[in-house]
């Protein structure tokens, strides 16, 4: 399966190594809509045979998401987002802002946010104190999302950017993670739900990311793999 929109430098070949549901992988289909860079897509195998490209591309951790240029890769998607606006900086658009500090901000949130992900999984995976650790934990990560956020469109202004890339490929997460929780999103972070609204209304994310439905299917399917009631 391959997506394109405009063009990159001639001769540049990329290749997305990824798996449907993974956010991490999102976040990199995301970005390259955002810059309007064509791409391969190449579906992974998560829980089974690990294909020898993934293993030769990412022999360290053997995960996805890895970026093929020209068959040389990147691994880690927030290494990807970097990448893709260094290595293509006259694309449709940048992701991080023009200013040293404003990028050095933008690029903390995403770290933090990966929490999210981590907090979640403990939430389905873990019961009794353990669970409930992780649901305070979560609601904190929310909250001070939603601090941060503020009144502003997006996390970098009135401009759809690389936190809100970084960050968008979880809110089909967050429905699971409050009924696994017994929280809510609207209720303790009334401003981030909202901003998670928004973003879902860009063409780039609509496509990229899949009804939390799918994603509470994929979650179950996960808890019988590990044998979890």
């Amino acid at each position: 399966m391959a997506s394109s929109a405009g063009d990159t430098t001639k001769g540049d070949q990329l290749v997305l190594l990824d798996f449907w549901v993974s956010p991490f992988g999102q976040r990199c289909r995301i970005a390259l809509a955002e810059k309007a860079i064509p791409y391969e897509y190449s579906e992974q195998e998560l829980l089974g045979t690990k294909s020898d490209l993934l293993l030769r591309s990412n022999p360290i951790h053997k995960k996805i998401p890895v970026l093929l240029h020209n068959d040389r890769p990147i691994c880690e998607s927030l290494i990807i987002l970097n990448y893709l606006d260094e290595a293509f900086p006259s694309a449709a658009r940048n992701l991080l802002p023009s200013d040293p500090y404003a990028r050095a901000q933008a690029r903390f949130w995403p770290s933090y946010a990966d929490k999210i992900y981590e907090l979640g999984t403990k939430l389905w995976k873990l019961k009794g104190d353990a669970a409930a650790q992780a649901k305070e934990e979560l609601v904190q990560v929310l909250k001070n999302l939603d601090g941060e956020l503020g009144e502003k469109a997006f996390f970098g202004g009135e401009e759809f950017g690389f936190v809100d890339v970084a960050v968008v490929t979880f809110v089909p997460w967050l429905p699971s993670y409050e009924r696994y929780g017994g929280f809510s999103v609207e209720e303790i972070a009334p401003r981030l739900a909202a901003w998670g609204r928004r973003c879902g209304e860009r063409e780039s994310v609509a496509k990229s990311l899949h009804p939390p439905e799918k994603v509470d299917e994929f979650i179950n399917m996960l808890k019988k793999t590990y044998g979890i009631e």
